[in-house]
């Protein structure tokens, strides 16, 4: 990817690196990395665990649990590419990342975020066949349709950031190098280029609208369609046990696209600039945290697959120390 840093002006100097949002305090400092680290173990060991249940239990071998795998894979990949770098700068106190280094975290970011709506979409589509059209669930969602969707999801986040990514790396960035974020996001790098953004600006709303707007109509067409089904059932318990599951996924639904909405859709104001930089979180950090908890920790299959393994585990241990001993 090549990056034009050349300074426009004779009397500018081209930045090396980005300065990433600073915190002055020390104990925030600390208090910030204790408490990322942990969220950051618990999102990755919850995710792997998913991924690895999928993988080796038989049981688990059905489209919806495959779905989950992918999903999990994905917030591990997607964690790290925000993580990793933020708990340095809180432990060293360094803030600054090369601009090849921005850039990398950027497109990732980007590609792995409209690669998550588009999961989302596949699993709410899956669970509306599940619910309500049971006895055409088999036929609907086989294994070569739920392959092709998954795919699907993971190539198409590829076609905006293909786009948007190279075009803002060409900007000339000839000034201020502070980007006012915890991590590197279009909206701040592109507000450092002393180029005229708004066609590149216009161009990157344009293409996230178009890529994001479909996937999150039919998130919340088939959650639409799955509630109305769940108040026909004539069974209280049935309808509390549906109800339970559904709002927690719906709960998921509603933090991921709340949080981008007010991050990217609320306007450009710098009252608002304190705010954004909290909802961000919520998508960054707090969703892939939350997701293994949500969609599969809580089925009785996983529940199951997860004893197995457990037993598995220290029965193999067990063997081993009767054989050291």
């Amino acid at each position: 990817m090549l990056l034009n840093v050349e300074p426009e002006g004779g009397n500018q100097t081209a930045p090396v690196v980005f300065i990433l949002l600073d915190f002055n305090s020390e104990v925030l400092h600390m208090l910030l990395f204790i408490l990322f680290l942990a969220m950051y173990i618990a999102t990755m060991a919850g995710n792997i665990l998913i991924v690895i249940l999928v993988v080796t239990d038989q049981h688990l071998q059905t489209p919806m649990y495959f779905l989950l795998g992918n999903l999990s894979c994905l917030e591990t990949c997607y964690s790290s590419t925000i993580m990793p770098r933020m708990l340095v700068s809180f432990l060293s106190g360094d803030k600054s990342i090369s601009i090849s280094g921005c850039f990398a975290q950027l497109y990732f970011f980007c590609y792995l975020g409209t690669a998550e709506c588009y999961f989302l979409a596949v699993m709410s589509y899956d669970r509306y066949l599940a619910i309500c059209k049971p006895l055409h669930y088999s036929m609907l969602m086989n294994g070569r349709i739920c392959s092709l969707l998954i795919a699907g999801s993971w190539i198409i986040g590829t076609l905006p950031v293909n786009i948007c990514i190279p075009w803002v790396s060409q900007l000339n960035f000839c000034g201020p190098n502070k980007i006012d974020h915890f991590f590197c996001d279009l909206t701040p790098v592109i507000r450092l280029s002393c180029n005229d953004t708004h066609l590149v600006e216009m161009t990157v709303f344009i293409l996230s609208s178009i890529d994001t707007l479909p996937p999150f109509l039919i998130t919340i067409t088939s959650y639409i369609c799955i509630i109305k089904s769940i108040l026909r059932i004539p069974s209280t318990t049935g309808k509390q046990k549906a109800f339970s599951t559904c709002s927690s996924h719906v709960t998921v639904v509603a933090c991921f696209y709340g949080s981008l909405m007010i991050v990217y859709v609320l306007p450009d104001m710098s009252s608002l600039s304190e705010l954004k930089k909290v909802f961000s979180l919520f998508y960054t950090l707090l969703t892939p945290l939350i997701n293994p908890l949500i969609y599969s920790l809580r089925n009785k299959e996983v529940k199951e697959a997860l004893k197995k393994t457990f037993k598995i585990l220290y029965g193999t241990h067990k063997i081993i120390g009767v054989g050291n001993s």
